[in-house]
């Protein structure tokens, strides 16, 4: 098997690494979610010819690293100890852990970082209807938590 070219595989990097990061980060939590994008990248760069010829290259990335970082039931880490932001709530770290992985990433995604509906989708390999599912499901479980109020 031959390796790519440098430049093709730095162009394919810029093109998917910081969505795929994202992806990572938000399903696994910060630390799993580095390692997950390494992880998947460097399958990437060892398996270049059948990611080349991929439809979805970013999808099956997404799923390579989640496989090759699995853990036994360690919840995921959202929050930095020796850093802190004003302007974010507190508890929004712990009540994201408290989310199913599908929620998360569709909450995550969707309102942090704008990605679509479809984009998810796209990644995840499921249907937009399941994508707004785990966004309406998530979200309401946040304001639960956070003890928002949505009519407020």
């Amino acid at each position: 098997m031959e390796p790519p070219s440098e430049q093709e595989f730095e162009a394919f990097l810029r093109q998917v690494e910081p969505g795929l990061r994202r992806a990572h980060f938000a399903a696994l939590g910060i630390e799993r979610g580095r390692e997950a994008t390494a992880e998947a990248l460097a399958w990437a760069w060892e398996h270049w010819p059948r990611i080349e010829r991929m439809r979805n290259p970013a999808g099956y990335l997404f799923r390579v690293g989640q496989s090759r970082t699995r853990q036994r039931k360690e919840p995921p880490v959202f929050v930095r100890q020796e850093w802190r932001e004003p302007w974010i709530e507190p508890a929004l770290g712990e009540a994201l852990a408290q989310l199913s992985e599908q929620q998360r990433l569709a909450v995550v995604l969707i309102h942090g970082f704008d990605w679509t509906m479809r984009d998810v989708a796209e990644l995840t390999g499921t249907k937009v209807p399941t994508i707004q599912t785990h966004l309406e499901r998530g979200l309401s479980r946040l304001r639960t938590s956070l003890e928002v109020d949505e009519h407020a």
